[in-house]
């Protein structure tokens, strides 16, 4: 199958690394439809960026962890682009607690974004994408790098690299790819809150390439998998820049 002309779902679409995503699979070609939570307005403006770079691009809101409202969007993406051949799964959310103060309502919350969601999109994706198709999740660089306060997202982020390989095989008969992409730091809004300039720049230069990872740096190693990556399967793409 050409990995152009093909039919993409990006979750989290609508901003940050799920924006530059959709951005650059448009630009290889593929329609794009954009899963979003609540910002129609980015939403929107995510789909102008589709257009622009010659795809066609729709936007869909739904939450990825209510599997109705999931399966809802996929057959919207069936019906107005048509089959499936790639889902990006890179809706998450993010919060910082040391242990000790750790909010129960917060570790519900991550592991219902996180960790649920990443079953739901995978589940779904799984039943509908055709063979010689491509499943790309997201980890993070945190289950390495292991900071303080970064316990709870650590570790759902730690179920999704248990769940790729396992998925990997699973679909491999059908020609299907699985794999996650594990972003170092990298310059969104996520990142950004609650943070101040100090810390900002100690962080980046965590990295031996002295600055943060951008979302089109990020967009670039999901593309790769989204397209020509065939043989790469049941991996974590650890996207840092060198932090270690």
């Amino acid at each position: 199958m050409s990995t152009a002309s093909r039919i993409a779902v990006v979750t989290g679409g609508s901003r940050g690394i799920g924006r530059a995503v959709a951005s650059r699979l448009a630009a290889a070609g593929q329609d794009v439809a954009v899963v979003y939570a609540s910002n129609a307005e980015e939403a929107d403006a995510a789909v102008g960026e589709i257009e622009a770079a010659g795809a066609r691009g729709i936007a869909l809101r739904a939450d990825v962890a209510d599997e109705v409202a999931m399966a809802a969007a996929f057959d919207a993406a069936e019906q107005r682009l048509g089959p499936i051949d790639v889902v990006v799964n890179s809706a998450g959310v993010m919060a910082l607690q040391p242990i000790r103060e750790l909010d129960l309502a917060e570790l519900d919350r991550q592991l219902r974004v996180n960790v649920r969601g990443t079953f739901v999109v995978a589940r779904e994706a799984a039943r509908r994408i055709r063979p010689g198709g491509a499943i790309i999740a997201f980890s993070t660089s945190v289950t390495r790098l292991r900071p303080p306060a970064y316990g709870v997202y650590a570790a759902t982020k730690g179920a999704v690299e248990a769940l790729v390989p396992i998925l990997a095989k699973e679909l491999g008969e059908r020609d299907i790819t699985v794999n996650a992409v594990a972003p170092g730091p990298t310059a969104t809004e996520l990142f950004f809150d609650g943070k101040s300039q100090q810390l900002i720049d100690r962080i980046a230069g965590q990295s031996p390439m002295n600055r943060l990872g951008t979302p089109q740096d990020i967009a670039e190693v999901v593309a790769f998998l989204a397209g020509p990556g065939r043989w790469i399967n049941g991996q974590i793409v650890f996207a840092n820049g060198g932090a270690a």
